[in-house]
């Protein structure tokens, strides 16, 4: 893989055509997380969600995570309100078998392996795609369960001002505004996202309130130079948020998340499209007051350069091959020790290098797809991956879909180098099959079954090697299997939107024989939309069974109603409200953590 790398450094430094996923100058507005191009929604084979601006618009959530938990086969735990950890499962898998991309780049950190999706305002995102099942063919690391694209406001090429103010409970407050301009030399845009709130305890034990910040926004320019596409952005987040350590001291930490891209796409036959991206992710968080040691901290710091070139083919078959390569850093000090690979060492520095091909045919009832990725890694070394995937129209209105690919996530370098870490891990492994059929009934109504199967070996867990003093080591010592179903019922009316989806599942650990941990084996998501003239009106709910948590504590089921309403004034002013936890439950995501409980909201926006 050593030719990988300089091939793709002497690409750099000839400044060769280059784009990356998410918001390519030419693109049409179609599914692109599952297969790298764009692909017509009904003509992908694997399983795809889509979260478009109106549900966006009309969710009046603080962050993705909010918007996520309401999408069939998606479930999360939070420790507290807004701004706190949270983790996102896709069918049952951990939360660091999650890859979350940011316009195609990906966000997850190196050392906690899971993406911040806490701190991605939905005012920025202009959609987000949602891919269940292995990916890691594509993508590499962490897509075992699923990835999520989020796709930012740059997909826009129409001229807009736009602006909204509001809040509710727990003293919240937010406000946004972007700017989209085209001319013919291009066009450019920027988005300003604020949000503030005292928030709520997070321990049930606790009664200090646990506030949180977030200030947001998205710059972006595009640009036709001739033969070559230029497109360039930078996403960030960046503010404070507090909570209760395990003695119930308020703490609160700083963090910085960023995603800056260059893109350079060219065309040099009608039928080729050579693009490249060239990327940096920051993901950063420093221990402030109240911790046990203020100058903690982690910091990744991955910069990656991806090569891709898609052909189109007769009859049609693409072809999609690429290289990648990577440099991450990450530095830290937990507990007052430094993350090195050896006292002294300094920051640990990781490369990584992969080939990907992936061929897709479409035509007349029937589509395929065959992946392969090989992925050098600095630690462990190689790693294959691969996707098979074939969907056919049995008659028209009956489809038929069949897939399977084998999926990997690399060590952190807490895991091999933090406490307990072990610098001979293994990647976890896992081997997934899913089946499905769609049925649309005239042009309103389309039912989905579907059932997934997904083994993972070689989860990593912490074995203590001395119970007495705590200490242990990092090891390759679990398994778990997945197995579930999944229904689907989607109606689409003039005035009417009805959306039902339920998920059954068996998420276990293999070695043990018991649950997973946060993941329930029952889950049911509702969304009901009605137009009324110039006023919309939302009714989401989430009804989950009980989950098993540490220490042999079970969560209980819980039911989450939220009721939306929106209303339009005139050609250019909009106002939003929502009622969250309508029926004020109860629940816990994470045993002896708190949930938001009823809690009204509104904003005003305009649009020009």
């Amino acid at each position: 893989m050593k030719a990988i790398r300089m091939c793709a450094l002497w690409l750099l430094a000839s400044g060769a055509p280059a784009s990356v996923l998410g918001a390519s100058a030419d693109l049409p507005p179609l599914v692109i997380t599952a297969t790298r191009t764009g692909v017509s929604e009904d003509r992908v084979i694997a399983p795809v969600t889509i979260i478009d601006r109106e549900e966006l618009d009309r969710s009046l959530s603080p962050d993705v995570a909010d918007l996520l938990r309401f999408q069939g086969g998606i479930e999360i735990s939070r420790n507290g309100g807004p701004g706190q950890v949270t983790s996102v499962f896709i069918r049952g898998a951990e939360s660091d078998h999650t890859l979350v991309l940011i316009d195609g780049v990906r966000m997850n950190s190196g050392t906690a392996g899971v993406a911040a999706i806490q701190n991605v305002s939905p005012d920025l995102i202009e959609r987000i795609e949602i891919v269940k099942g292995p990916r890691s063919s594509l993508y590499g690391s962490e897509a075992v369960g699923g990835v999520i694209n989020i796709i930012t406001r740059s997909d826009q090429d129409t001229a807009r001002v736009r602006g909204e103010i509001g809040g509710g409970r727990y003293d919240t407050r937010h406000a946004s505004g972007g700017v989209n301009l085209t001319g013919s030399a291009g066009s450019a845009g920027l988005s300003v996202s604020w949000y503030d709130t005292d928030g709520f305890p997070t321990r049930d034990a606790s009664e200090s309130e646990a506030g949180y910040d977030n200030l947001g926004f998205d710059a972006w320019a595009r640009t036709d130079l001739g033969p070559v596409t230029v497109d360039i952005g930078h996403w960030q987040a960046r503010g404070t948020t507090e909570y209760s350590d395990f003695f119930l001291t308020p703490v609160d930490q700083d963090y910085t998340n960023e995603v800056s891209r260059i893109q350079l796409g060219a065309r040099p036959m009608s039928s080729w499209r050579s693009t490249l991206s060239l990327d940096r992710v920051v993901d950063e968080i420093q221990q402030g007051s109240g911790a046990v040691d203020p100058a903690d901290f982690t910091r990744t710091e991955r910069y990656t350069a991806d090569w891709q070139n898609a052909l189109s083919g007769p009859a049609g078959l693409q072809l999609v091959a690429g290289i990648y390569v990577a440099r991450e850093t990450t530095s830290g000090q937990i507990f007052g020790s430094r993350l090195e690979e050896r006292p002294g060492s300094g920051d640990v520095k990781i490369d990584v290098d992969a080939a990907y091909l992936e061929t897709t045919f479409s035509g007349g009832r029937h589509e395929a797809l065959l992946a392969a990725r090989h992925t050098d890694h600095q630690i462990f070394g190689g790693q294959n991956s691969w996707n098979m995937e074939y969907g056919m129209d049995l008659t028209g209105t009956l489809r038929f879909t069949v897939g399977a690919g084998r999926a990997f996530r690399a060590p952190t370098s807490l895991e091999l180098y933090g406490y307990g870490g072990n610098p001979g891990l293994d990647p976890e492994v896992s081997k997934n099959v899913d089946i499905s059929l769609t049925k649309r009934v005239g042009s309103r109504h389309e039912f989905r079954a579907g059932a997934f199967r997904n083994r993972i070996d070689d989860l990593i867990e912490f074995v203590f090697t001395d119970p007495d003093s705590f200490t242990g080591e990092n090891r390759n010592v679990d398994e778990a299997e997945i197995e579930g179903i999944e229904l689907g019922y989607l109606f689409r009316g003039d005035d009417w939107r009805f959306r039902a989806n339920a998920t059954f599942q068996d998420p276990r650990n293999k070695s043990t024989g018991e649950k997973l941990l946060r993941r329930s084996d029952r889950v049911l998501a509702m969304s009901i939309l009605r137009r009324l003239g110039l006023h919309d009106l939302g009714l989401d709910i989430l009804a989950s069974g009980s989950r098993q948590d540490f220490g042999g504590t079970r969560l209980g089921g819980y039911v989450l109603a939220n009721l939306s309403s929106r209303i339009q004034l005139g050609e250019h002013w909009q106002l939003k409200a929502k009622v969250e936890n309508l029926l004020d439950r109860d629940y816990e995501l994470a045993d002896g953590y708190r949930s938001a409980g009823r809690g009204v909201y509104a904003s005003l926006a305009y649009i020009y």
